[in-house]
């Protein structure tokens, strides 16, 4: 063929509808397995290797992209933008961020309208909007791909790139628990972020396997947000028998706590460790400097990005994560000499 096979193409060769390609392509589980093959061998003999770039949904291209996020945590943010970024200038890519609201019942009209202004060509959803059902169910819809950056459910729907979070929380919950800390207070995420969920149960997966019994008043309410991580922060050192240590869900609660720690006068890490999770610039930049999780934020979203303008088939890919250790963390004071 002198010009490449696109969408339609394929449709016309196996006599199914564009829309039925689609779910092929994006793994629906609701296509017949003779249907799937019908569309599976016109897609071998044209030769088609869908993507973003040349993928045409709603009658021309436009070289761009969006993403979509909802997350509290600028620090975050700037690094999940700077991956996508980095990746769409190496394809000639547009980038469009949107930032929604998912708890607004319009969001899944917001996204459908993002799309027809824009006419994208694809999208990278990042957490929690990963898991929002009416913006999923959207773009299911609209038949336009899109990757998601660390999902918690659904996970065959489409492409992803993720972290083990459970085992990123374990390790720094086990990594306290070695330096000889036993009451161990964790500040969960946001509710809304499914990976928040997978981090509290890490923290107490380590508890379990260590042997101590898992205290519920520990654990605090977050919204991976400074504020909340003050309130939750004053409310574990309010305790009769507060915490030796701390360990919040990301930097910015973990920041939270230091700020109240240093407004009583505690003396930093002696007489209490501080550790966050994602290693944002402000984990470097907070004193004393956090010990945290290294999530590699713009790595997982250059990769997703990757994904989503390659196309073809289904992809999950898991990075790996590293603990960082640095000043805010030691062994609690009565092991010290």
């Amino acid at each position: 063929m002198s010009e490449r096979a696109n969408i339609r193409d394929v449709a016309a060769r196996a006599g199914v509808a564009v829309k039925t390609v689609s779910r092929v392509l994006n793994g629906h589980p609701y296509v017949s397995a003779p249907m799937r093959e019908k569309v599976e061998r016109a897609m071998q003999e044209l030769d088609f290797r869908p993507s973003v770039a040349a993928r045409i949904l709603s009658g021309s291209k436009s070289n761009q992209i969006a993403l979509i996020y909802d997350n509290h945590s600028p620090y975050y943010m700037f690094q999940i933008q700077s991956g996508c970024w980095d990746c769409c200038k190496v394809h000639g890519i547009r980038l469009l961020a949107q930032p929604v609201d998912v708890t607004d019942p319009d969001v899944g009209d917001q996204v459908r309208g993002l799309v027809g202004e824009t006419h994208v060509d694809g999208i990278v959803l990042s957490s929690p909007v990963t898991d929002c059902p009416a913006v999923l169910r959207a773009l299911d819809a609209l038949d336009i791909p899109f990757v998601r950056i660390s999902p918690g459910t659904n996970h065959a729907m489409t492409s992803s790139v993720f972290i083990d979070d459970a085992q990123a929380a374990d390790d720094m919950t086990t990594h306290l628990i070695n330096l000889g800390h036993r009451r161990i207070g964790f500040i969960k995420g946001h509710p809304n972020h499914p990976g928040s969920d997978d981090r509290q149960f890490g923290y107490r997966r380590a508890l379990d396997r260590a042997g101590i019994a898992f205290e519920p008043q520990l654990v605090m309410p977050g919204a991976f947000d400074f504020e909340s991580g003050m309130a939750a922060g004053a409310a574990l050192l309010d305790m009769r028998h507060p915490p030796t240590a701390v360990f919040a869900a990301n930097d910015d609660m973990a920041a939270g706590v230091l700020a109240v720690a240093h407004d009583r006068g505690l003396s930093l890490p002696d007489q209490l460790s501080v550790a966050g999770f994602d290693d944002t610039t402000l984990a470097r930049t907070v004193w004393p400097a956090l010990t945290t999780i290294h999530q590699p934020m713009a790595d997982l979203a250059r990769t997703a990005t990757e994904i989503l303008i390659a196309g073809g088939d289904i992809t999950h890919r898991r990075l790996p994560h590293r603990l960082i250790e640095r000043a805010s963390v030691a062994p609690p004071a009565r092991m010290n000499p």
